[in-house]
């Protein structure tokens, strides 16, 4: 069973940064794949970002490929993501997933094991 809570999010001007952060706790946090997923309102829940349980693997959706970087420290069982040049279409509640350790190709793929309550970001223009 793993527990995922996330933390960061909140109000930024356009062009801003926020780092967002997603603790895990329970066994063997080591072993899954962690993702960010976004979801506006009214709309589906997005994937954004991907790191392989190692941490050397990362996969980005085009959208906001350049500005954004995930990154993990299993010692403390925490996933990062840093937002660079945020734009008002970043404006959603973002969640941390976590996936048993998965070929690359499932990574954009629902579902996932375990989900975050999700931290609101919100940009504005």
């Amino acid at each position: 069973q793993v527990q995922l809570v996330e933390s960061g999010g909140g109000l930024v001007q356009a062009g801003g940064s926020l780092r967002l952060s997603c603790a895990a706790s329970g066994r063997f946090f080591s072993i899954y794949d962690m993702a960010w997923f976004r979801q506006a309102p009214g709309k589906e829940r997005d994937y954004v970002a991907a790191i392989s349980w190692t941490g050397t693997i990362t996969d980005y959706a085009d959208s906001i490929k350049g500005r954004f970087t995930i990154s993990r420290d299993n010692a403390k069982n925490t996933v990062f993501l840093q937002m660079n040049s945020l734009k008002p279409e970043d404006t959603a509640v973002y969640f941390c997933g976590a996936k048993r350790s998965t070929n690359r190709s499932r990574w954009r793929v629902l579902p996932y094991d375990y989900w975050g309550q999700g931290t609101q970001v919100a940009v504005s223009a």
